[in-house]
């Protein structure tokens, strides 16, 4: 018997350890103190750089979990938009398997769809493209709409993502 309680009682010893031990390591575990990319970093972009416009002095649009990012440039008065998509850290380009990829924009209340067509950049390899382009007037404009919510649509490997357009800047004096 007096085995049994000392057993019981070393047992339960040995399980408030761990149950302490465990939410000890909580406070300073992956969800507070991880690596870049876990969800704390993420959120307030400590632990990583985070760049604030693309390589071609446009827009960033997140894609994934900071997968890939995309770029957008649109010249409202040229009524074109130009969608590049980029790697993790928004410094490279990074060519596709897609002939297309899809803005997504409400004008007046309704939802629209606009088609920016594979235009490949000099280094893109045969049958890929990082960059995307419209020549729809339409789309320029609705892109700084208020209540527009723009939103990138594309696949890449096989991965379908979505990425809010946002357009952070004052418009005076800014070409777009």
């Amino acid at each position: 018997m007096k085995t049994v309680s000392t057993s019981l009682t070393l047992s339960l010893a040995l399980m408030a350890m761990i149950v302490a031990g465990c939410s000890n390591d909580n406070s300073t575990g992956p969800e507070t103190a991880g690596p870049p990319n876990t969800m704390n970093a993420h959120d307030d972009h400590t632990g990583h750089a985070h760049p604030s416009e693309g390589p071609h002095h446009g827009d960033l649009i997140e894609l994934g979990n900071e997968e890939y990012h995309a770029e957008v440039l649109h010249d409202e008065d040229a009524g074109t938009v130009t969608i590049y998509v980029l790697n993790g850290a928004a410094t490279e380009q990074v060519p596709i398997d897609a002939t297309e990829v899809t803005i997504n924009a409400k004008h007046d209340g309704k939802p629209e769809q606009f088609t920016l067509t594979a235009s490949p950049d000099a280094n893109d390899p045969q049958g890929k493209s990082s960059r995307f382009v419209s020549k729809d007037e339409e789309l320029a404009h609705h892109l700084d709409e208020e209540g527009a919510e723009p939103r990138l649509v594309l696949t890449i490997n096989g991965k379908s993502y979505r990425g809010t357009i946002s357009h952070d800047h004052d418009h005076e004096g800014h070409d777009h």
